[in-house]
């Protein structure tokens, strides 16, 4: 199952858990992006169309429950063979895992556990749900210590056929109720009679009933008696152990009534004045089952006949000698009886006498700051006596069940006997948490100030989520129902950012591995990828990205197409445009700086080159159809003229070849123009096939460096239509006069 995807939605990742009837995975859902928990069917019980029917009909009534103490039920589903449950995944241990390691567990966080379960089960029997499979194996408690109850329903589906599979029910018998045992129909109390084993094997380390076989457990628990708590675990409270004895009364109707019943008594049961009520007593009920002590038949006195008549004496003599034997002791045994009985009457009057008259004087010792257990002993050993009327009231900086203050001040002297009452600190009424989740975070503080929380015990924690709005409470801590002291807990509300985005970044000018890498940084996925022909972008580079710009926020996870460059289009003219340029005076230097313009873009720099002669420049220009080059050229900082090269006029070979002449010119231009393309000018200076000036822009003859808008440079002069050419001649395109 592993790596297999149920649904086409569920990736199973891992297997957590399983029982005798189903196993347990942790899957990834692909569509909402969270852990679950499913549940599949074991593959002998996939052939049984019964017990299919039912196992669907209960996971879908167990997925109408809504409660925080029941684990969620999502999705159930069939693919082939496999039938699976998808519910929510938990991030803890099972309670049976907690119970190996460290039973028995601290008296209040065992109760803690069970009451919310009975809050659990309260919310199901109202949906007419019984669990029937109360056990530890099924209680899932969460990192945050929230109690979570699964597998509601699943036991109700078992059959005939399954019942005797291994695993199906004798994993479950030790927390059977006696009417489960029986086989007869269980209801509400069922579930209530197994939370009390629960509750049992927390506290003590132990279960109520053991045996060699399921059979002889369910025997134990119809017709044997358990050791109560106490007697494994002494430091459970008398109220504790009552709940216990309680919920686990073979009798349903002496247990308690409903889960709701039993959830308020153990929220109770810890308070001060319960710990020590007296043991829950039972009436026996009259059993026609039961075994029963007949009364001893007593025999007839002697002297009697059967028939009750008293046997006539033969002798009057015999009846004389024995009345005057019963007169001569019973007269002396009278007197010392009575004799007797005086003298022990004086001597207890005058013992009393002397008590009340005569009472030793003894110092009240101090008790304060001592145990409740501890102060009794010492009053006691002083012959005091403590008021079974105890004050028992929360006081701050006093711990529970230490003694504040006493009736009679340390150091008094009093009569012996004389009676002391204490004063002892009791545990602070706590409050309930209320549930804020789902609201406005403004809202869910406006309620828990309402509740006596000040606004700094208050904590926001921002999340993203993909489920909850923007604003929203996700989760609290403590949860719903926890007991809470208003003056000293500490809430976190963890809110949500709403959907998490990214920055999407610039993929423009970047290879196709360059750009996947840019949006895998940012959990983006990379799509289609598309090619395009571009003036501007090198060929193998991206030249746009769809459907988002560069800095816009979006989604990680979502899908980004981009284009990639396949170089010119096959419309596309490579020119090397040719200008004859001259210093401002010959024979001095002259820097001469050109700019210019093609279907690449405008503003390029060409470069700047020194000069001391005439010399011929090559601009290399690309050229599209309908748009027009221009190249622009300064000299000595200042702007002389711009010429403009058509894409006809390139393509047919008819572009005229400008000069650019000193203002004073000495001496004709050479006859003799040198090629253009052998990068020698006659005079030793370096034409553009050299080496730039410093900081000039180097330049391939290709223009492949060059970034920039495509667009022609419109100008009222036609291409070569200078000055120049009336002093130089025309010089054509393949820059021979």
């Amino acid at each position: 199952m592993i790596g297999h995807q149920l649904g086409g939605r569920y990736e199973v990742i891992e297997r957590v858990g399983g029982g005798g009837m189903a196993l347990v995975y942790k899957a990834q859902d692909l569509l909402l992006n969270r852990n679950v928990a499913i549940k599949v069917l074991r593959q002998q019980f996939v052939h049984d169309e019964e017990f299919i029917r039912r196992f669907r009909r209960e996971a879908q009534s167990a997925a109408s429950l809504s409660h925080p103490n029941v684990v969620s039920i999502y999705d159930v589903g069939q693919e082939d063979e496999v039938h699976y449950i998808v519910m929510e995944y938990v991030e803890g241990k099972n309670l049976n895992e907690i119970i190996k390691e460290r039973a028995p567990l601290q008296v209040d966080e065992a109760v803690h556990i069970a009451s919310q379960i009975a809050d659990a089960l309260d919310h199901a029997h109202h949906n007419q749900i019984i669990h029937r499979d109360i056990k530890p194996h099924n209680i899932l408690i969460g990192r945050n210590g929230r109690v979570k109850v699964t597998d509601f329903g699943i036991a109700r589906a078992v059959t005939s056929t399954t019942i005797t599979q291994t695993g199906s029910v004798v994993g479950s018998v030790h927390y059977f109720s006696p009417e489960h045992a029986k086989g007869i129909v269980t209801g509400e109390k069922s579930d209530l009679y197994s939370l009390g084993i629960v509750l049992y094997q927390m506290l003590t380390g132990q279960l109520p009933f053991l045996g060699e076989s399921p059979i002889s457990v369910a025997l134990k628990h119809l017709q044997e008696e358990f050791d109560e708590p106490r007697k494994f675990n002494p430091l459970i409270p008398q109220s504790v152990e009552n709940v216990i004895l309680k919920s686990m009364r073979k009798n349903p109707q002496e247990r308690y009534q409903s889960a709701k019943e039993m959830q308020n008594d153990l929220e109770t049961c810890l308070l001060p004045e319960r710990r020590n009520e007296t043991k829950v007593d039972f009436p026996d009920e009259d059993d026609i089952d039961q075994t029963r002590v007949m009364p001893a038949i007593k025999p007839e006195p002697r002297g009697m006949t059967s028939t009750g008549a008293v046997p006539v004496m033969n002798a009057d003599e015999d009846m004389n000698a024995s009345n005057l034997k019963k007169k001569n002791w019973k007269k002396p045994t009278l007197l010392i009886s009575l004799t007797l009985l005086i003298l022990i009457a004086m001597v207890g009057v005058v013992w009393y006498v002397k008590g009340m008259l005569v009472v030793p004087e003894v110092t009240v010792p101090n008790v304060v700051n001592q145990t409740e257990e501890k102060a009794r002993e010492l009053l006691e050993a002083e012959g005091l006596v403590v008021s079974n009327e105890v004050i028992r009231q929360y006081k701050e900086n006093v711990d529970a069940g230490m003694v504040f203050d006493q009736s009679r001040n340390a150091g008094d002297v009093v009569k012996k006997g004389t009676e002391v009452q204490l004063s002892v600190g009791a545990e602070k009424a706590k409050t309930k948490m209320i549930d804020v989740k789902g609201g406005p975070y403004t809202e869910a503080v406006k309620k828990l100030t309402a509740l006596g929380l000040k606004e700094d015990q208050i904590k926001r924690k921002d999340e993203f989520s993909n489920e909850v709005a923007s604003g929203l409470v996700i989760s609290q801590t403590p949860g719903v129902n926890e007991e809470i002291d208003p003056e000293l807990v500490e809430i976190e509300l963890t809110v949500s950012k709403g959907t998490e985005t990214v920055k999407m970044p610039d993929l423009k000018n970047h290879t196709r591995s360059e750009a996947e890498q840019l949006l895998k940084d940012k959990g983006l996925v990379l799509g289609q990828v598309q090619e395009e022909s571009s003036y501007t972008v090198d060929e193998g580079k991206v030249t746009q990205q769809w459907p988002v710009e560069a800095g816009a926020d979006v989604n990680p996870g979502d899908k980004i197409t981009i284009f990639i460059s396949t170089g010119y289009p096959p419309e596309a003219l490579k020119y090397p445009f040719n200008i004859n340029v001259s210093p401002k005076e010959v024979g001095k230097n002259s820097k001469i700086r050109i700019t210019y313009e093609d279907a690449r873009g405008k503003n390029q720099e060409w470069g700047t080159r020194t000069i001391n002669s005439a010399q011929v420049l090559t601009i290399p220009l690309v050229l599209a159809p309908n748009e027009n080059g221009a190249v622009s050229v300064y000299r000595d900082g200042k702007f002389l003229d711009t010429y403009v090269v058509s894409y006809s006029e390139a393509k047919n070979g008819t572009v005229n070849v400008p000069s650019i002449d000193p203002e004073q010119s000495t001496q004709a231009p050479p006859a003799n123009t040198p090629d253009p393309g052998n990068g020698d000018n006659g005079n030793g200076n370096v034409d553009n096939g050299g080496e730039t000036d410093p900081g000039s822009t180097p330049v391939d003859g290709e223009g492949d460096n060059q970034e920039g808008d495509t667009s022609a440079m419109k100008t009222d002069k036609g291409p070569g239509k200078h000055k120049e050419d009336k002093k130089k001649g025309v010089i054509n395109a393949s820059g021979r006069p």
